[in-house]
């Protein structure tokens, strides 16, 4: 994060190269705008997505594999930006669901930045915090499926900055948000008596991206009067607006067929207009309530055992308000005519109905079978709300809950872990049974474990990608809060762990290594080339076989993508062996290879293994469409 002074900036001027004085005009010509700026150095920003280049080492003493020796379930020990650079290599355009609980920029020592905690009291935290959590966000965003999904915990504090760098970092594509109930307890920190029980989950999703959602119980639908229309229910003709909110819902209504009227409740007015009141129908978005009625959509109560008065003086009427002796809501006991509603003379003289009307829901009339979901996540220990048209999320209190992380390692091993239910519940609406999901702030691994539980239940094979750092300071060099407790967790869910019988699973836990572009052909393994191509191309990552000259990626009858560390006669008789009739080989001597097959009718694809380094790793290669104009142009 840039800190430097005016003079500074000046000094620097004198060694920016054509490219970087370019870079730095773009980002004095856009800083200007309407929405949220923070200190940020496109230089530097660019610098470090392009400082070196990443690939992933497997860690077997450390992973959990299966019968094959391989995984497509990835715990990924560094830096979540140094991860999100390796798998845009591997992943770009592949993962369905990315769900993260970031650092909330508390100052309590929530995150870790250069080797240190944020302090609460560092005048750059907003700013430091911001760019951080940028420069990984326009990472993943290009991780995403074509329907893919971010969804990000935060809390009251930070949701609002974060929303509006979200806004940059995929505009357009803001769904919404969710709401979900923290704690049952007061927690009134401020002294203003308000208690914070509350948290967020900012939604933000690519065009064809749609919750699950939940078809509708339709088996309430029936057709006792055999309506041609079909099967139908009751449903309320009010809606929640007072009369004084909308005077044009409040009206009396009348039964065609016996001429009895029905007052309005003064709390909830109807849901539909009058033609009485409202005189260009034209405009309106329902039909009116005289439509309705006309067409049989309004259920009247039975003549036969409805109750029905009539007050032949006004003092009659006001003496049976007096007594509660009028027509009542049902629920709430409350009277619908009082002394203090309008037009009580409207109602002298005329028969008064003390039973309710009801609208007739017909099934044809649904605008989906589907039922959304509800904004709002309650706690699990409120009462459920009765609400048929929406799907309503339930989690536990934040760090509570069974199988959660101190439960399962049997020690307070992470401070205020996401809820396992919370994070279970999302991924239910969101990941499909072969999606991948991805959380690069795992933490103790709540995603990991929510993943396992749902292919457990459901039979499914979707796949989980853990970045967690080791969180080591200079104070405590020894931490590995991804090995120690995140991989560790996964492990005993996965084996069983107490009297908690085991999920199942695998899971590949790999480190990351660092080169310098420079270094690429001096330091770089076949073995880097091998696992790169792995995940790219199969989703999955496997040790090779050291014994044999060809490590072969994929293979089938008609083609095969194949590593040779070093090319000889037994490596190229190996190729033959595979029968394939189509290859792509990676190898040392490429051009080599390229003539042998050419005389031998082998149809070889040949490249070096360089090329499988170097692919897709540097933030220069990135597909123009992705960046801004002014970006592109920088870029020519």
């Amino acid at each position: 994060m840039s800190k430097q002074t005016t003079s500074d900036l000046l000094a620097r001027l004198e060694t920016l190269t054509p490219q970087e004085m370019k870079r730095y005009l773009v980002q004095e010509l856009t800083r200007k705008k309407l929405g949220l700026v923070w200190e940020a150095d496109l230089i530097e920003r660019d610098a470090a997505l392009n400082e070196n280049m990443v690939f992933p080492e497997l860690v077997a003493d450390q992973s959990l594999l299966d019968d094959a020796g391989a995984s497509g379930n990835f715990i990924i020990e560094g830096d979540n930006f140094d991860s999100l650079r390796m798998l845009k290599a591997t992943h770009a355009g592949k993962i369905r669901v990315i769900l993260i609980d970031p650092p909330y920029n508390t100052g309590n020592k929530d995150w870790v930045y250069n080797d240190s905690y944020m302090k609460k009291d560092d005048r750059w935290k907003h700013s430091t915090w911001l760019e951080f959590m940028y420069q990984r966000m326009v990472l993943a965003r290009d991780l995403l499926t074509p329907d893919g999904v971010i969804m990000i915990c935060i809390n009251d504090d930070n949701r609002s900055r974060l929303e509006l760098m979200m806004d940059e970092v995929m505009p357009g594509r803001r769904v919404g948000s969710f709401v979900w109930k923290t704690r049952s307890g007061s927690n009134d920190e401020t002294g203003a008596r308000l208690s914070n029980d509350h948290e967020h989950v900012l939604v933000y999703a690519n065009q064809s991206f749609a919750f699950s959602g939940e078809y509708k119980d339709l088996s309430q639908y029936k057709n006792p009067d055999d309506d041609p229309r079909g099967p139908w229910k009751t449903g309320d003709l009010t809606k929640s607006h007072t009369y004084l909110e909308r005077r044009n819902g409040y009206y009396p209504i009348q039964n065609p067929a016996t001429g009895v009227w029905y007052p309005c409740n003064p709390s909830r007015v109807w849901a539909f207009a009058s033609e009485n009141i409202v005189k260009d129908t034209s405009k309106l978005r329902a039909k009116t309530m005289e439509q309705y009625i006309r067409e049989e959509k309004v259920i009247f109560p039975d003549p036969a055992s409805e109750r029905v008065e009539v007050w032949d003086t006004k003092e009659e009427l006001l003496d049976a308000i007096k007594r509660n002796d009028v027509p009542i809501r049902p629920k709430t006991k409350t009277p619908l005519l009082t002394e203090s509603l309008p037009d009580l003379d409207f109602w002298v003289g005329k028969p008064v109905g003390f039973g309710r009307p009801w609208f007739k829901r017909h099934v044809i009339d649904l605008q989906s079978e589907v039922r959304p979901l509800s904004s709002w996540i309650r706690g699990a220990s409120e009462v459920e709300a009765l609400d048929e048209f929406t799907i309503g999320l339930v989690s536990q209190r934040s760090g509570t809950g069974e199988h959660s992380v101190n439960e399962v390692m049997g020690f307070n091993a992470f401070p205020f872990p996401k809820p396992i239910s919370l994070i279970k519940n999302l991924l239910t609406q969101t990941a499909r049974p072969g999606d991948t999901v991805l959380d690069f702030f795992a933490g103790s691994g709540t995603t990991g474990h929510a993943v396992l539980a749902l292919n457990a239940e459901d039979g499914g094979n979707r796949n989980f990608i853990l970045c967690s750092s080791t969180e080591a300071t200079p104070k405590e060099p020894a931490k590995n809060l991804c090995r120690d407790v995140c991989a560790e967790r996964i492990r005993r869910v996965i084996n069983g762990y107490g009297k908690t019988e085991g999920l199942g699973g695998d899971f590949a836990y790999l480190t990351l290594t660092l080169l310098e572009e420079a270094d690429l052909l001096f330091d770089a393994t076949p073995e880097h080339a091998y696992a790169i191509l792995c995940i790219r191309e199969t989703g999955r990552i496997r040790q090779p076989d050291m014994s044999q000259p060809a490590w072969p990626v994929v293979i089938d009858e008609h083609a095969a993508i194949v590593v040779c560390p070093a090319l000889t006669d037994d490596s190229i008789a190996s190729l033959s062996d595979l029968g394939a009739s189509r290859l792509v080989v990676y190898t040392d001597r490429p051009e080599r290879l390229q003539e042998v097959c050419d005389t031998s009718g082998i149809e070889v694809a040949a490249y070096s293994l360089e090329d499988a380094l170097r692919w897709g790793q540097m933030a220069r290669q990135r597909d123009i469409a992705t960046t801004s104009p002014l970006d592109a142009e920088v870029a020519q």
